[in-house]
Order: C-alpha cells, then structure tokens, then sequence
C-alpha cells in the first residue's frame, strides 16, 4: 500500500460477528456497545485508543452461563 493512502488512527475492533447481547447491550464480536460503533468513524484517537482499552475487560461479561437445564429443573441433581 502505498505510503499516501496510509492512516495514523486506530483499526476498528469489528470481527463481522455483529449481535447485539440483549443483557450487556454489546455486540459479541467486539465487544463495543451500540453507541460505541455508531460513532467510530467520528471518535478521535484518543477516544479509539480509550474503548480500545475496555474491550477486554467486557468480554467475561458475555461468557457467564444463563443456567441451561440444571436452572431449570431447580439444580437438583437427586
């Protein structure tokens, strides 16, 4: 690529995953909220370099387990 159409800024986090988590309100590929990604484009580094940062973080968030059959049968294992 050459050197003229280079920009100094940082890549966008997506991943082509684009769900929304209905609880977290964050997408599960990237982890930015809907806010966040509406507005990448027109953030400044700083802001970018910012979210960029809180993004891993987030992620455990979107991992814990919403109970599955043992919460629905009230844990028991008897």
């Amino acid at each position: 690529m050459s050197e003229v159409w280079k920009r100094n800024e940082i890549e966008s986090p997506c991943v082509n995953i684009c769900i929304i988590h209905p609880q977290e309100r964050i997408c599960t590929g990237c982890f930015r909220s809907i806010e966040e990604i509406t507005r990448w484009s027109k953030m400044t580094a700083q802001e970018r370099h910012a979210i960029m940062g809180e993004l891993p973080g987030r992620a455990p968030n979107l991992q814990k387990r919403r109970g599955g059959r043992a919460a629905r049968i009230g844990r028991g294992e008897d």
